[in-house]
């Protein structure tokens, strides 16, 4: 269960040497260093073992990480030394957070940058990452779209990017929401100001809290003066991803924020105001959330003021020739390529499949095949495993239905059909592999077995 915190660490912060994740006890659930140049400590080291057994020479007291277990305060930018139980020295700036389920302190994570010299330790500190570089935001243009649902939520776009009103974005996982949120934020008089985003998933309170509204120097132990997120994204929009994720607690002072358009930042007594758009997506049933207490209903009513659905890929098909040709274009240009399309088997596959993971699934497909297509089109053998299977399965279906219809057909057989079926199959394993070992691997059978069915057959 922790190590789901370990991608939002890790896309929070710039130059990290180092991370570590513990359980409640201080026991070490999660380990990895990016310099095995300066801390030799491998994973097959470090897991298992607690915080204390690794560092002999820190204490209760001295070690950060017990010290956030027992208080639940976070720690920003202390310096440790640090002797491991192997005997090496390590001079590293920590900062340190609490890993809470609701009051409860389940963990902790620790981010190390690690110190080579007195004068460079004067210097370092983990810095946030900055929420707004300059880049490419997408626009109405980019929503490639053949389905009148989707038609539709362009045209409310347009109506209500201007508005000052907030807006909830709820669709499935993969469905495009945050494309449709930098398209509200580009079709809108705030494009010349920042759109900020922020996936709210999985992310301790303490720490989202202190990424929105900001921080002053002392409110915690090694805090400093820093902008939030609503006065970063000033002027602009703010894009509250997966809010159903976010705790309870975070949820009210967000609300709090929108309604007084003023926030104030940690540690201080001071209100800022604010000019900020809040749009907010969520991946389930908000209704679902609320009943189930992972979203406060006077938050839902606030942000929902205008709502957009994401209609599922597998409820708009239509679409996936406009967004197959957009994606082929666009990675021919970042991969350098000069494929054409996909072949009539491969579009029959797309067509057949429900797409779970809707837009993004796709798009992860095709660039999958581009990495390893050596033809001017994508082919059933460029597909991932899952897809092929998913393709032969529907097959098999279409077969087992075609032959049901048939029962009355003098020339039908059980043993003519099973025949064919086999043949059906021999066929499909073969076109999937280069050889037939590999065939006959995926057929469950030997080689010298698979020799004498293709003899039989004169395949």
């Amino acid at each position: 269960m922790l190590r789901r915190y370990v991608e939002q660490i890790l896309n929070l912060y710039n130059y990290i040497d180092g991370i570590m994740v513990s359980d409640a006890r201080g026991v070490i659930e999660y380990y990895q260093t990016f310099r095995p140049d300066v801390n030799q400590l491998k994973e097959s080291d470090v897991i298992g073992k607690s915080v204390l057994e690794i560092y002999p020479n820190l204490t209760e007291e001295t070690s950060s990480m017990m010290r956030v277990l027992r208080t639940g305060k976070p720690i920003s930018n202390e310096f440790q030394t640090l002797s491991t139980f192997k005997g090496q020295s390590i001079r590293a700036v920590n900062t340190t957070m609490p890993i809470m389920d609701g009051d409860r302190i389940v963990g902790a994570v620790d981010v190390s940058r690690y110190v080579e010299s007195d004068y460079e330790r004067k210097h370092i500190t983990l810095e946030l990452k900055e929420k707004q570089a300059e880049r490419y935001l997408y626009t109405l243009d980019d929503i490639f779209t053949a389905s009148q649902q989707m038609m539709l939520l362009k045209e409310r776009i347009r109506m209500i990017a201007d508005t000052e009103s907030s807006v909830l974005i709820c669709g499935e996982t993969g469905t495009g929401k945050e494309l449709v949120a930098q398209s509200l934020h580009t079709s809108s008089h705030r494009s010349h100001k920042r759109f900020i985003s922020q996936n709210c998933a999985s992310i301790p309170a303490n720490l989202l809290e202190s990424i929105l509204f900001g921080t002053v120097k002392g409110s915690y132990t090694g805090a400093e003066t820093r902008p939030g997120l609503f006065e970063l994204a000033d002027g602009g929009t703010l894009f509250l991803d997966e809010i159903n994720s976010m705790e309870i607690s975070v949820q009210a002072k967000i609300l709090k924020a929108i309604e007084e358009k003023q926030i104030t930042r940690i540690g201080d007594i001071k209100s800022i105001p604010v000019d900020v758009k809040i749009v907010s997506a969520i991946n389930q049933n908000p209704m679902d959330c609320i009943r189930e207490g992972k979203l406060r209903e006077d938050l839902f009513y606030r942000l929902s003021v205008v709502q957009l659905t994401m209609p599922p890929l597998r409820a708009r098909h239509n679409d996936l020739y406009f967004l197959t040709n957009a994606f082929i274009k666009e990675f021919n240009e970042k991969m350098h390529r000069n494929i054409i399309g996909i072949d009539e088997e491969v579009q029959k596959i797309f067509e057949q499949y429900d797409w779970p993971g809707n837009v993004r699934e796709l798009k992860n497909v095709i660039e999958g095949a581009f990495n390893v297509t050596d033809s001017g089109f994508i082919q059933k053998r460029d597909l991932p495993e899952y897809l092929v299977h998913i393709g032969m399965k529907h097959q098999r279906n279409e077969f087992v239905k075609k032959e049901s219809v048939d029962f009355n057909d003098p020339t039908f057989s059980l043993d003519g059909a099973v025949k064919a079926y086999e043949m059906q199959l021999i066929r499909e394993a073969l076109n999937q592999t280069k050889n037939l070992t590999e065939a006959a691997r995926k057929l469950r059978i030997s080689k010298q077995t698979l020799n004498y069915k293709m003899n039989k057959y004169d395949l």
